[in-house]
């Protein structure tokens, strides 16, 4: 699949001045909607025209910048493609009729565990995470999760992944200029698995730091009531 979409990308990539950000929306939305599809085809090829210049407007820290806002709008938008799918069908015909949505009974299953679990700060962290990247999106919708903190920690997460991804992506495009798409998704992915273990560590700092304020936040109000 992979290297099937990123000899399509490759065809595109001669177009990437005029259509870049329009097929990084596009692409995004779809990776991070119900449909597999893997974002490092996406953003660190982004990175990789970024930082040569081939991009739309040519100038590095502004192109970059921009893929990422466009790149993390779309993850947004295919994040709520699955919230509304699974607030729309609920979760008994989810199940029944998500093996047509590429979802199997035990992909669900898992998300739901996740986020039944964890809470609401798994919408954040399991951005962070393959394979279910996409898929927390399902529970939360199935929750009814609040759209304020449900867009507050997609986007969160979402955007840290793709800051990822194109630093990647810029970091191969100074080194070399011949790299194909595929080449691209490789090397970014190995590097990714290299250095995994930081991200790891911020996930847990993060998940830490959240459980302790909202353990704190919650007995203050515990404590306000009582002393009302």
């Amino acid at each position: 699949m992979t290297a099937f979409i990123a000899d399509a990308m490759q065809q595109m990539a001669n177009h990437a001045p005029v259509w870049g950000f329009i097929l990084v929306f596009i692409l995004m939305t779809v990776e991070s909607s119900f449909i597999p599809f893997p974002s490092e085809v996406v953003m660190i090829p982004a990175g990789f025209f970024a930082a040569r210049g081939l991009l739309t407007t040519g100038i590095v820290w502004l192109d970059c910048v921009l893929a990422v806002i466009i790149g993390t709008a779309g993850s947004l938008g295919g994040a709520y493609v699955n919230y509304f799918l699974a607030d729309w069908l609920g979760r008994p015909l989810l199940y029944k009729y998500g093996k047509y949505f590429f979802l199997s009974p035990a992909t669900l299953d898992r998300s739901e565990e996740v986020f039944r679990e964890y809470g609401e700060i798994t919408t954040f962290v399991c951005r962070l995470i393959p394979v279910i990247r996409q898929l927390i999106s399902l529970p939360a919708g199935l929750a009814r999760m609040e759209h304020r903190k449900f867009i507050f920690f997609t986007v969160l997460g979402a955007g840290i992944w793709n800051i990822i991804l194109l630093a990647v992506g810029a970091y191969l495009g100074h080194l070399s200029a011949d790299l194909t798409i595929a080449e691209m998704a490789v090397k970014g992915k190995e590097l990714i698995s290299q250095h995994y273990i930081w991200i790891i560590v911020f996930l847990v700092v993060v998940v830490a730091a959240y459980s302790f304020v909202h353990k704190w936040v919650m007995t203050a109000k515990i404590g306000g009531k009582k002393d009302a």
